[in-house]
Formats: structure tokens, sequence, C-alpha cells
């Protein structure tokens, strides 16, 4: 009898290599656990543990979850779909009644978990029960714009900036939390005090005021195999900033959902809370953001086709062929054209959107600079530099990191399938001039349903599935009372 991977026609013989790999270090390592991990929309990691002797078979057969994990809004209040209905939720088969859904790991993806005893992960996508995939997935979404990025030649490398904030768990904070009678939903987020006290960039003082948790993110990250270059201390108190290598696009995308779920379990256990929602609540805090670097590879060379090796005859330091490739500058407008459309994919919380502030390193409009941290995207390097790239400014660090990069590689690649050509360079990120980005989530929304291009790239199901659950996060915002309260529950406690 065929095992379910077989059904799904995943089964050959580097996927069954990689099963007896992983089998063999699960034994050899005397793991009594192993987390089976997928990521939701809102890019967190939900799964199931399974005792170590059960893993072989479940990577083979795959582990039931119910599929309205898939449906809930961050929250995890399963309210933008009605699956007990007759029919099920509207547009959506193979959700009704709550039924099954089953995730299959992949064992390449094997990793033991360092700050927890004799446990390991592996990281898995959704599949109906029969055998069909789960396009709602995100992870599979990334992987069909990458597909259509391969056919039509090009790679994708990307580098990681993450800002973030760490704090330290007061002993009351933890009492309250714990409280049953104070238990809610979403439940009540840690007290907090601060780990630096900020508006110091950089300063090593605070780093060395910081060690303690940012040693725990730095070990945490290296024995995860995860490519991190360097940790530094933000502006605002509490804030830090990691660094990683460039890698592929999936690779990244599946390194910064590990990184930010890890580094806060690890960190939660040692006593501080890390968060990644973009402003935090409390006074005088600074917004983080996601800068997402990015260049094109040729499929066949490797070579980096942003780069130019002379400035195009005739062209300013204002122009984008100056430094970028044609193909480059194709790609850079077609970030430029869809900016507004993408946001939600960028910055998908009603938090984040408080970050596009004048004179604070945020982008406010749809604007591209050279080397200009003002603007929303930022051309860095020169001709025959071989790290030509393009950094998007435009990120939280709550996004899910499958999404944020979908949405540039579809983008991009319209504007080099229409030769779009950029406007000269900003000078002024913060003048009057350019098109704004939207300023709230649902204005995101709306830039995102009346962008065709984009709509078409992802699917009008998929489209239609993502602004029904953010639009009930953003229903259920505008009923609170305490919008401040309503926003430490829902992301400080939980992104």
């Amino acid at each position: 009898m065929p095992t379910f991977a077989q059904l799904c026609g995943i089964r050959d013989a580097a996927r069954q290599q990689a099963l007896e790999h992983t089998s063999g270090l699960i034994t050899a390592s005397d793991l009594e656990l192993v987390r089976f991990a997928w990521c939701d929309l809102h890019g967190v990691t939900r799964g199931k543990t399974l005792v170590a002797g059960a893993a072989a078979k479940a990577m083979q057969e795959g582990v039931g979850l119910v599929s309205t994990l898939v449906l809930k809004d961050t929250s995890d209040r399963s309210t933008a779909f009605k699956v007990f209905e007759r029919g099920g939720p509207a547009g959506l088969p193979g959700f009704e009644f709550a039924s099954n859904l089953l995730l299959l790991a992949d064992p390449s993806s094997f990793r033991q978990l360092p700050w927890t005893p004799a446990t390991g992960w592996v990281q898995g996508q959704l599949w109906f029960q029969n055998g069909q995939p789960v396009e709602l997935d995100t992870r599979r979404v990334l992987q069909q714009a990458l597909a259509g990025l391969a056919r039509a030649g090009y790679g994708m490398k990307c580098g990681l900036e993450v800002e973030f904030h760490i704090y330290k768990i007061t002993e009351e904070g933890t009492r309250d939390q714990l409280d049953p009678n104070q238990a809610g939903w979403p439940g009540l987020p840690p007290q907090v005090s601060l780990v630096h006290p900020g508006y110091n960039m950089l300063t090593e003082g605070w780093y060395d005021l910081a060690e303690e948790p940012l040693r725990i993110v730095q070990h945490t990250a290296q024995a995860l195999g995860l490519p991190l270059l360097s940790l530094e201390i933000e502006l605002g108190p509490s804030q830090v900033e990691a660094v990683f290598e460039a890698t592929d696009a999936l690779t990244a995308a599946d390194n910064m959902v590990l990184f930010r779920n890890a580094v806060k379990q690890a960190l939660r256990r040692a006593g501080y809370h890390a968060s990644f929602m973009c402003r935090p609540p409390f006074a005088n805090i600074m917004s983080s953001g996601w800068h997402l670097h990015q260049s094109l590879v040729d499929s066949e060379t490797g070579r980096n086709v942003f780069q130019r090796e002379a400035p195009a005859p005739g062209s300013t330091a204002a122009d984008a062929r100056h430094t970028l490739s044609e193909t480059g500058e194709h790609y850079l407008a077609g970030l430029l054209a869809h900016a507004r459309g993408m946001a939600v994919f960028c910055t998908p919380t009603i938090n984040g959107f408080g970050r596009y502030r004048p004179n604070a390193l945020a982008p406010q409009a749809v604007l591209w600079g050279r080397d200009n941290r003002g603007a929303m995207l930022r051309v860095v390097g020169q001709c025959g530099d071989g790290a030509t790239r393009i950094e998007n400014r435009i990120g939280e660090p709550a996004a899910n990191p499958y999404l944020y990069l979908a949405s540039q590689i579809h983008a991009g690649l319209d504007g080099i399938t229409r030769r779009l050509k950029a406007p000269p360079a900003t000078d002024a990120p913060y003048g009057a001039s350019g098109t704004l980005l939207p300023t709230s989530l649902g204005e995101a929304l709306e830039a995102l349903q009346t962008d065709p291009i984009l709509v078409k790239a992802f699917g009008s199901a998929f489209v239609d599935y993502l602004v029904r659950v953010k639009r009930s996060e953003l229903d259920r915002y505008a009923q609170a009372e305490d919008k401040d309260d309503w926003q430490r529950r829902e992301y400080f406690s939980r992104i």
C-alpha cells in the first residue's frame, strides 16, 4: 500500500535518503520527542509533538491537524469562516466541519533544538487527505512564485535585517499572565522591564548591558545552523537587530520563520520576552522594521543579473540604469508600481502602519533612492559590484516571510515582463512628491484588491481568503473599547 507521501507525489530518492538520514540522527542522538511544525498565515509555528519512535512513520504518513488552523485570525478565533454551515465555508472546499488536514514534514529540515533537552524539529506543509496540496499554505504560495520566476530564467537571493525588541519578564508579569482568574482570549501579555535604555545606537555599553539575552539569541541561531552575521543595538529602548547572510529566497523565508519562533522560546525559558511586534505598547518606543535585501540571479550561471559593469551611456546618478542593469531597473520599477498593493504582505498588522512616520528611517511614499534610508526602496552597490541589490524598507518583523517574499517576486517579475522604467531617484524622501503608501491595514487591503496584477498572481481565491481573515482582525479592533489593551494582547503577547 502506498504511503501518504507517495499519494502526494513527493516520494523520490532524495527524500528517501533524507528520511533515512534523519531517522538515524533521531536514534543516534537519543531524542525523546520530535516537534512537527507548520507556519500559519501570521508567521507563527504550530504543530504537534510526537515521541521519537513515531517520527519516521509520521514523516511518511503525515500528522493530522485540524483545518481551522488555516482560517484563524491573530486572536486564534475561527470567526472569519463558518465551517459548520451547510456546504462549508464558501469558496474553501476541504475545510468543512473542521475536518483534518495532514502535515507532511520534510525530513531534510530536521534540527535538534538547543534550548530544550532531547527534542528534534521538522518543518512541514499541509495536504488534504486525498493527497492534494492545500493552496492556502503560505510556504506553497512562495514556492509557486519562485516557480514562475524560474520559468523566466531567474532565481532569487535574499538577505535579512530584522529589528525586534527584547524585554526582561518581571516576577509579577509571570504570575499575572498565568493566573487562571485573569485568563482571556487572547491572554495577558507579560509585564516586562527593559534590557537597555535606548537612544544610543550601536553603543558598546548598551550592548554589554544587553549581552546576556543577545548571547541566547546568538547561541540559538548558530546551533540551528542559521547564517547569523551580527547582533546590534538599535536606537529604541530594548530594541536590537539581527543581520543574516544572503541565501536563496525559500531558505531565507524558512530561516526567518525558524529564527523568530526559536528565539522567542529560548529567551522565554531564560526569563525574557522577545517581541516582533512593530511598535510595542509603551511610551517613547521605536518602531521595528524588517529590511529585505534582494537580487535576482541567472538560473544557469548564478550571476547577479542586477549588476551593471558600467553606467549606461547618458545616465546620471539619479537614473536607475546608472547602477542597475536593465533587468534590475525593470524589477525596481515593478516594486514601485505595486508598492501599495503589496503593502499588506509586508506590513500585515494594524500596529505596523504606525511605523510610517517622517524622518524616522521608515518609508512614507513610493520612492526609491541610492543608498537612501528614508526611501521605500534603497539601491545598494556600484557598477561591477556582484552584491548589487535592492533593499525594501517597507516590511515589519511580524510579516509572514513567505508572503513578503512572494509579493516582491510577483511585483518585480511584472516590471520585467512589461519592461517598466523607474523614475529618477529621490533626494527628498519625506517631501511632498510621490504616491503615499497606505496608512492603515484597511487601506492596504483595498489597495491589494484594486491591483489586478497582484490579485491574478496570488490568485483571487487566496486574496479573498487573506482579506477576509484580516478584516476579522480589523472588525474586532474597531469593537475594542481599550485599543492599547487589544494590541498588547493581540500582538505584543503573541507575535
